[in-house]
């Protein structure tokens, strides 16, 4: 029974969970170093301008928009652990890249086009093998929580990964900093090497509707596609889900990837200071993971996703009049606001998402959903640096 404490013990107790946990919050530590010194390469090393800028984010991004469909497909077929493991390790050799490059006289613009979009890539099997893995770790009461705690970390990862990337940044250089991110890596493939638990192979929803003859039989990579998109666009909550999240993150990534160029550009801000600006905006995701537990239970996990996209996150707004002196802390306002409300809406749809869709197709239906809300992104940042450029 859901409320046996027996069969239920804490999350908090949980081995293999916290081992997960743990090395995730590594990783998403590393990760924002980066977010904040790939940009700083590009423009204080490299002189990239806002378009270029754009191109770079585009590429980040754009594994999300190629790969993320059938990343899903594959996910399903294979041991999802094993897979996160393989993907760590091979972040960790790609951002690491970077700076061996600019130590030796060697980095240009085009390497880091290349090491932003196959880091994409990597990522985005990552994410969705992540996130069907949980499901396999926790029981079903206990999705909110474990993706609360992981939002938070994720958060916690967003405030302090800036900071931490502003100090490094000033200490051995945009490059240098970029070691940091491939270290995390590495140390959340150690992390992941220690967990226990291995998914049970179940049968499949296909093979059970398919003649005996036929069951055993692996049913081709773009049926299983097709499935997960059809699956996500019959669900009414799922659908609609998709369709806002797609349309904000188009706009809100061009808000995004242009910030460090108008903070430094426009405002004129150290880049130590900017990561320090970012860092503040994130408070919101750490609240916002806190909190969604309890909102989805007071409102409803459908319900409160919508109305944190489209209410709580109005203050955003503020972001484009900061200004010069205290002014600029609109800034800062305007991400609180932003990260609390899609932190809110993330872990509300993630936890109705695992514990609705049947887990034999978690990973397609996961990787459709991203296909839709983030393949918006690298459109997004091609656009927002047309408009910044002109």
């Amino acid at each position: 029974m859901l409320d046996d404490n027996r069969k239920h013990p804490s999350i908090w107790r949980h081995r293999d969970f916290l081992l997960l946990w743990g090395g995730q919050t590594v990783s998403e530590m590393g990760s924002q170093v980066t977010v904040l010194a790939l940009p700083l390469v590009a423009v204080v090393l490299l002189e990239a301008t806002p378009f270029q800028v754009g191109l770079l984010s585009a590429a980040e991004t754009s594994a999300y928009l190629l790969v993320a469909l059938p990343a899903g497909a594959i996910v399903d077929r294979v041991p999802k652990l094993r897979l996160m493991i393989w993907c760590n390790l091979a972040l960790f050799l790609v951002i690491g890249s970077v700076p061996l490059a600019h130590a030796v006289g060697a980095l240009t613009l085009a390497q880091l086009y290349a090491v932003a979009l196959v880091s994409s890539v990597f990522s985005v099997f990552f994410t969705v093998a992540y996130q069907s893995y949980l499901p396999v770790l926790l029981d079903r009461d206990q999705l909110m929580d474990g993706n609360g705690k992981v939002a938070v970390s994720q958060s916690v990862a967003q405030i302090a990964g800036p900071g931490l990337g502003a100090g490094l940044v000033a200490l051995v250089g945009a490059a240098g900093a970029m070691a940091a991110d491939a270290l995390s890596f590495a140390l959340s493939a150690g992390s992941l090497t220690a967990i226990r638990t291995r998914e049970r192979r179940r049968p499949s929803a296909e093979a059970d509707r398919r003649p005996p003859a036929e069951a055993d039989r692996r049913p081709r990579l773009w049926a299983q596609i097709r499935e997960g998109l059809a699956y996500v666009t019959r669900d009414p909550i799922l659908r609609n889900s998709v369709a806002f999240n797609g349309t904000a993150n188009f706009f809100v990534i061009m808000v995004e990837i242009l910030g460090p160029v108008f903070l430094i550009r426009t405002l004129h801000l150290r880049p130590a200071l900017v990561g320090l600006l970012l860092a503040l905006g994130a408070v919101g995701g750490v609240a916002g993971g806190v909190a969604a537990r309890y909102l989805a239970r007071k409102v409803g996990s459908a319900r409160i996703s919508w109305i944190s996209m489209t209410v709580l996150s109005l203050p955003g707004l503020l972001i484009p009049l900061a200004g010069h002196g205290w002014w600029v802390l609109l800034f800062g306002f305007g991400w609180i606001s932003w990260t609390f409300a899609s932190t809110v809406a993330g872990v509300s749809l993630t936890t109705y998402r695992q514990a609705a869709c049947p887990p034999d197709m978690l990973g397609r239906v996961s990787a459709a959903a991203r296909w839709i809300t983030w393949g918006t992104l690298p459109l997004g940042g091609v656009a927002g640096g047309v408009l910044a450029t002109a």
